[in-house]
């Protein structure tokens, strides 16, 4: 379909998209909800009772959700390191030197190997144009923190 045709019809500012949830596989929910609750202090929201085990959990204000589930049929990146040019959702953060801090505290770290799962990518001056971090949750789900602005 034609680009110019799909656009055609303006989305209306009452019909304007935006994000909703992301969902990421796992092998091993409570090993999730250690991460998710624990490491990054996420709140766990309410999920219906699906045919498969998973959790929910809102981000920020509440507007946008993360949903973590465990199926055999699900893509998980075993085995990989972190990419930060690979799949991943990100997170807007406030501070850098804050969550820098925070993330160290937690026991991420960015002089050790590629293949440690407390491996932290750091790119304060990201071709973005704003400051990132990269992190890896244990089912090696890739998670970058980003910032407006470096401080």
């Amino acid at each position: 379909m034609r680009s110019d045709l799909l656009f055609q019809n303006s989305i209306t500012s009452m019909n304007k998209p935006y994000v909703h949830h992301v969902l990421v596989a796992a092998d091993d929910l409570e090993r999730s909800r250690q991460f998710y609750s624990g490491v990054l202090e996420l709140e766990e929201i309410n999920r219906p009772a699906f045919a498969y085990p998973g959790i929910w959990y809102k981000i920020g204000d509440g507007q946008q959700q993360l949903h973590i589930i465990v199926r055999s049929e699900a893509t998980i990146r075993r085995k990989k390191p972190n990419d930060p040019d690979d799949i991943h959702f990100a997170l807007r953060m406030e501070s850098y030197r804050d969550t820098l801090a925070w993330l160290r505290n937690k026991g991420f770290r960015d002089d050790v190997s590629e293949a440690d799962l407390s491996k932290m990518e750091l790119r304060p001056t990201s071709l973005a144009g704003f400051p990132q971090i990269y992190i890896l949750d244990p089912d090696r789900n890739i998670i970058e923190f980003n910032f407006d602005k470096m401080d």
